[in-house]
């Protein structure tokens, strides 16, 4: 399996340094080609790490992630190219947060959609899957940094699609008990509206690694 990852930032480089870690052929994406991260993060990697343009990534990878800024994620993926996005499936782990008006930041998108389905409505033959967008990236890669199990949401409408993610998800050390699959795309509004909470959270722990565990009675 070969994996296409579009953005180069802290996320995009966790996602696909363990992707390596666990022998996957792995594309990092940027704007350009050669960027300077990318090209440090592959001769950091190894052979199984490649770079490129987010087309290139997206016409190189089996399974694509979205890593990019949350607002600039549509732009990214034009980038990327429609006939490269096609039948494959797409791990949306942005957020609409918004840094125009300073911090906290706002969501450009919110309560009536979200940019998971904006991304869905715009490729409608992409497969898009969201999940991870409620946890920092170290915690995507490695959940056992938490002291017991908690809880992460997937969502998207393609059950296949989900299940494809779950396992990557579970060979990254998620527990399938973990996992809370939440429903259709339309779901992805409640997981990105988490983010001002998120936030405020991660403020509050003064930046440590956390998550939420959803308790729910016998």
């Amino acid at each position: 399996m070969q994996y296409g990852i579009l953005g180069t930032g802290s996320v995009g480089q966790t996602l696909a340094s363990k992707l390596v870690s666990l022998g996957y052929k792995v594309m990092l994406g940027s704007r350009e080609k050669h960027s300077e991260k990318a090209l440090i993060w592959v001769h950091d990697q190894g052979h199984l790490a490649h770079e490129g343009s987010f087309a290139d990534a997206a016409h190189f990878g089996e399974i694509l992630i979205n890593a990019t800024n949350g607002t600039a994620s549509l732009t990214a993926l034009h980038a990327a190219g429609a006939e490269n996005l096609l039948g494959k499936i797409l791990l949306d782990v942005s957020n609409p947060l918004d840094f125009s008006e300073g911090i906290p930041p706002t969501l450009s998108v919110s309560n009536t959609s979200s940019l998971a389905e904006q991304i869905q409505w715009t490729f409608p033959h992409t497969y898009v899957v969201k999940a991870l967008n409620t946890v920092n990236h170290a915690v995507m890669v490695n959940p056992g940094l938490l002291p017991e199990e908690h809880t992460l949401f997937i969502c998207g409408n393609n059950g296949e699609a989900k299940a494809s993610i779950i396992t990557l998800l579970e060979r990254f050390g998620w527990p399938f008990s973990s996992i809370l699959d939440l429903g259709d795309i339309t779901n992805a509004r409640g997981m990105e509206m988490y983010l001002p909470l998120w936030l405020r959270i991660a403020g509050a722990v003064h930046g440590k690694p956390f998550n939420i565990k959803v308790v729910k009675a016998e």
